[in-house]
């Protein structure tokens, strides 16, 4: 049986940090495609194979979910997520600059997976990213999407 080899979408409007994380993930030599949407509703575009996205094949593993963003942000994209039954069994990392304790007590409630603080430090920052890259991407055994 072939396994799919699914892809990351990392939903962050910062082109540093997409940047810093991408580079994070290859180090791992993860061999996950990665998706770049630049805000909420490119995310929600990417998933519903909406605009650019169109003839996109499947879901992702995981998506990595930043919260402060324009147009939507991450915690209104991880709302919808989890109110679709079709997406919600997709696992959804926040990773944020954001230690607001609103922020954290809402992701969890709305179904996050995990809520990771950006560290402001680069090797830091590589580090937790690969850390997250490895698990989500190639340790954990998600459920099937289509149940």
């Amino acid at each position: 049986m072939k396994t799919e080899i699914k892809r990351i979408l990392i939903v962050d409007d910062s082109p540093e940090d997409v940047e810093l994380t991408i580079a994070a993930l290859s180090e791992n030599n993860l061999a996950n495609e990665i998706i770049v949407a630049e805000d909420g509703e490119e995310a929600l575009d990417y998933l519903y194979k909406r605009g650019k996205f169109l003839n996109e094949p499947g879901y992702p593993a995981v998506i990595l979910l930043d919260i402060k963003m324009p147009k939507m942000n991450g915690i209104e994209v991880l709302k919808h997520i989890r109110d679709d039954s079709q997406f919600k069994l997709i696992p959804v990392i926040m990773v944020t600059s954001s230690k607001e304790e609103k922020d954290l007590v809402e992701s969890y409630k709305l179904g996050a997976n995990s809520y990771v603080v950006k560290p402001v430090d680069y090797t830091q920052f590589m580090e937790a990213i690969k850390i997250l890259g490895q698990y989500w991407a190639i340790v954990n055994q998600p459920p099937p999407i289509n149940l």
